[in-house]
């Protein structure tokens, strides 16, 4: 098997985002710089992004550029101490017991909502 061939089997996260002002989808591979391009429909945006990373690839390659390993979410436990104030705490626990869920679930709820927000 190539280098190409086993650069392009490994699983590089894929960004997809809706373009709002020209129509069409615009994609990219965080973990490739300057690896993006686009498409008129979800599928030809997805078509194309395999051609670009192909060329990005071949293109590192011939060029001796550092391909660096796609990110992992095995380095990620899921979990990290977080100290808030009193307050705070009382209050998402009261928030929590309002919405019948755990504290825990809340806290996920609101932080994926906000991270949500940020993300467009």
């Amino acid at each position: 098997m190539s280098k190409l061939d086993e650069y392009m089997k490994k699983p590089y996260r894929m960004e997809i985002v809706e373009d709002q002002d020209e129509g069409g989808f615009v994609v990219s591979y965080p973990d490739l710089p300057g690896c993006i391009t686009c498409g008129e429909t979800m599928e030809s945006a997805i078509k194309n992004a395999v051609d670009a990373k192909r060329e990005w690839f071949k293109a590192a390659l011939e060029d001796k550029v550092e391909i660096h390993e796609p990110d992992s979410l095995s380095k990620y436990s899921g979990q990290f101490k977080l100290r808030i104030p009193r307050s705070l705490h009382r209050d998402l626990a009261e928030h929590s017991v309002r919405e019948g869920i755990s504290m825990n679930q809340y806290c996920v709820y609101l932080l994926s909502k906000n991270d949500a927000l940020y993300s467009k």
